[in-house]
């Protein structure tokens, strides 16, 4: 079975019929957009047949079922993108601009804060992303679609994956506690 196969065979085992599957071009482009209602997987999980794929496709659809089944921290997650967006782009920016060029300390509050919504977005994607892996793993189980061994290392692969984001999140909280140390509270520095 594919993971395009395995991606259709989850959907439709959890009463989704208006989620489309499409492949997409590159590398880790895997996703589930909730607006378009479309599973995309990438060249190598969309047509490949190792458990690796097929846990990929898995976890996209787990997004695919949060969605339909209105999972609270997904709603709450979309709902700050853009925010967490807009803050990822010019916090860096207007944190030297009010430190180097303007000796702005609004600026620097403003920036700070603005990286704080992209911290925020980070923290709230983790409880997204396990769940939607543990969603994955239960449904293939439930499917037929991997046993045993092949679902034990279907958890090692997304655990994998996971702990990636919980890096990123750490390393974000890490620089986040740098910038309020370096630049916050308005202090004098010489």
């Amino acid at each position: 079975m594919t993971g395009a196969e395995a991606a259709e065979r989850i959907l439709h085992s959890s009463g989704i019929y208006d989620v489309s599957i499409q492949r997409v071009a590159g590398q880790l482009s895997d996703h589930y957009d909730p607006r378009t209602k479309v599973l995309r997987l990438s060249d190598s999980v969309y047509g490949d047949t190792s458990v690796a794929a097929i846990g990929v496709a898995a976890h996209e659809c787990g997004h695919a079922i949060q969605h339909n089944k209105a999972y609270v921290p997904l709603k709450v997650r979309a709902a700050i993108v853009p925010v967490a967006n807009f803050g990822s782009s010019l916090a860096m920016p207007l944190i030297l601009v009010g430190a180097i060029f303007a000796h702005s300390q609004f600026l620097i509050d403003l920036g700070i804060w603005l990286f704080s919504f992209a911290v925020i977005f980070q923290l709230i994607t983790l409880p997204v992303e396990f769940n939607a892996s543990r969603r994955a793993v239960a449904r293939l189980g439930e499917t037929g679609i991997l046993y045993g061994d092949e679902i034990h290392a279907t958890k090692k692969v997304l655990g994998a994956a996971a702990l990636t984001y919980v890096a990123g999140t750490a390393a974000s909280l890490l620089q986040l506690l740098r910038l309020i140390l370096l630049f916050g509270g308005g202090r004098d520095r010489d």
